[in-house]
């Protein structure tokens, strides 16, 4: 399974394709599940433009993605960034009007358990996010509910090109006691030797502006259709 970050943390400054609206959200996905992706994965924005939880921007963002892309599960963040308060953000989850289908958990993250507990008690997916370099990985082993996520969001922070893939082995070989199914990623200049190995392993794995401003080559991407055909041709 192919997923497409479409915006992430970034705005239309670093790249005047990042989607932001609920409307831009919903054709970026629309192109690309035309271009073979299969879930999706949102960082919803207030009218000002920041990343929020709250409930009227989920809602508008989940809709207008839902209905323009029919049939694609659809996540959104729930980052510490968005909301630092751990029970507040598990308040906001518990005041979401139209759930998302899944829902991202940083377990780096204070409060990443209590988050997560709204999570189910909604019947919103959870991707457990475990980002290499921090201790994430034992602490979500070690959550007695670890066994109820939709899948385990392996998130490769290393950059280096050169060392990503070893930091990528690194963090699977760590989570190997995990039951539930692996969606492997990387970012910057890690995105593309990541997203091989994922490729090569047999695992879900992600591709998206969130991720990545550069196409395979190195040139810039037009837009996350374009990232998400350039990850199908990997690998076939």
């Amino acid at each position: 399974m192919l997923q497409v970050c479409p915006n992430g943390a970034r705005t239309k400054a670093d790249d005047d394709g990042i989607p932001v609206t609920s409307g831009e959200l919903a054709v970026a996905v629309r192109n690309a599940v035309a271009a073979g992706a299969r879930d999706a994965h949102l960082h919803p924005r207030d009218d000002a433009g920041a990343e929020t939880l709250e409930p009227g921007p989920v809602t508008r963002a989940v809709t207008a993605v839902r209905a323009a892309a029919p049939g694609i599960p659809v996540g959104v963040t729930t980052a510490a960034w968005a909301e630092p308060d751990p029970h507040r953000r598990a308040a906001l989850v518990r005041s979401w009007p139209v759930p998302p289908d899944h829902a991202s958990v940083n377990w780096h993250e204070e409060g990443a358990e209590l988050v997560a507990q709204a999570l189910l008690e909604r019947g919103v997916g959870i991707e457990a996010g475990i980002f290499s370099g921090t201790d994430a990985a034992e602490r979500f082993l070690a959550w007695p509910q670890a066994d109820r996520v939709l899948r385990v969001l392996a998130e490769v922070v290393d950059t280096d090109p050169e060392s990503a893939t070893a930091t990528a082995r690194d963090l699977l070989h760590r989570l190997r006691p995990a039951t539930r199914p692996v969606l492997l990623h990387g970012e910057e200049g890690g995105a593309w030797p990541v997203l091989r190995l994922a490729r090569e392993l047999g695992l879900d794995t992600r591709i998206g502006l969130e991720d990545t401003l550069l196409l395979p080559d190195g040139s810039p991407a037009p837009g996350n259709a374009d990232l998400v055909r350039a990850a199908l041709e990997i690998g076939r």
